[in-house]
């Protein structure tokens, strides 16, 4: 997903900033290790916009090395009798993002961050589970979904507060509760949350946390379709009708809540990486020089 405006980097496109020795964006190297992982389709959702920099920057590149499609999220691409709020001007978030790929996903599938790095042991945990786990056979039977499941401390920014699913998982390594929550620091060698009012709740910085990494079978979208006109009609007149947005932990606790799914949270123990700040960039740059001396990535990805 390369969609978001991403309103906290400031000046420039995050999703293809480069990082790589060879001007590799981040996306190239979550690719590849897709492909290690073993699976054999890209889909890039992304603003119409940026299609011809899109492809021109990764695209052909990709085009070159596995099958790729493109799907767009438009702002405008709305059910039947919705209209985009006055004002408006954010995407609808990342469920609408996955429904706008609608027409070309018809297969198991991994959803990601564009601009989020989250190792290749994330890929092969998700892979494996896709391969192993069977498709629903009723519409009476739970969604089988899988998350990567990084640990909080893993994942925060030293330059500003970050939004991570905080997660809640039973004995059996099921989600039982994802709170998407804002403005989640560095404080005091762990973590907290920081209000507007400037208090602020401290976080145990090893729970388990979604970031946006899921493994789901292609009925999934069925749901999307079913539940984004719920989502405007809930927020048609209202207040935050011009800033709302449809995401996948809201979409999958509301799956919870009403017993339709099973999650499987696969624990992921490396060091996610990303940008959410400008000052984030040198840190991620000197990240990947790292993996790249260790001998997990080539010099040149692509050869």
């Amino acid at each position: 997903m390369a969609a978001g405006l991403g309103s906290r980097f400031g000046k420039g496109i995050k999703q293809l900033t480069s990082f790589g020795p060879s001007g590799e964006i981040i996306m190239d190297y979550s690719i590849y290790d897709a492909l290690q992982a073993g699976f054999d389709k890209v889909v890039f959702i992304l603003r119409r916009d940026l299609a011809d920099e899109f492809r021109e920057i990764i695209g052909r590149r990709i085009e070159k090395q596995v099958e790729v499609a493109y799907a767009f999220q438009d702002i405008e691409d709305l059910p039947e009798g919705f209209c985009v709020p006055a004002g408006r001007v954010k995407p609808w978030g990342t469920g609408q993002a996955v429904l706008a790929a609608r027409d070309v996903i018809d297969e198991p599938f991994c959803v990601i961050n564009a601009d989020d790095y989250y190792g290749r042991t994330s890929f092969r945990k998700i892979h494996e589970y896709l391969t192993d786990t069977p498709f629903r056979t009723g519409i009476h039977q739970p969604y089988r979904i899988s998350m990567a499941g990084f640990i909080l401390n893993n994942t925060l920014s030293e330059h500003g507060g970050v939004t991570r699913g905080l997660c809640e998982i039973d004995e059996a390594g099921r989600l039982e509760q994802i709170v998407e929550t804002k403005n989640i620091i560095r404080h005091a060698g762990g973590a907290a949350v920081l209000y507007q009012d400037g208090t602020m709740k401290v976080l145990n910085p090893d729970m388990p946390v979604s970031m946006n990494m899921w493994g789901f079978q292609p009925d999934f979208i069925d749901e999307l379709k079913t539940a984004f006109p719920v989502f405007l009609k809930e927020h048609d007149g209202t207040k935050d009708g011009q800033t709302a947005e449809f995401l996948l932990p809201t979409i999958v606790g509301e799956l919870l809540r009403q017993q339709k799914a099973l999650i499987d949270v696969l624990p992921i123990s490396d060091r996610w990486f990303g940008v959410t700040y400008q000052e984030d960039v040198p840190a991620v740059k000197e990240s990947f020089r790292k993996l790249i001396a260790e001998g997990l990535y080539p010099e040149k990805l692509w050869g």
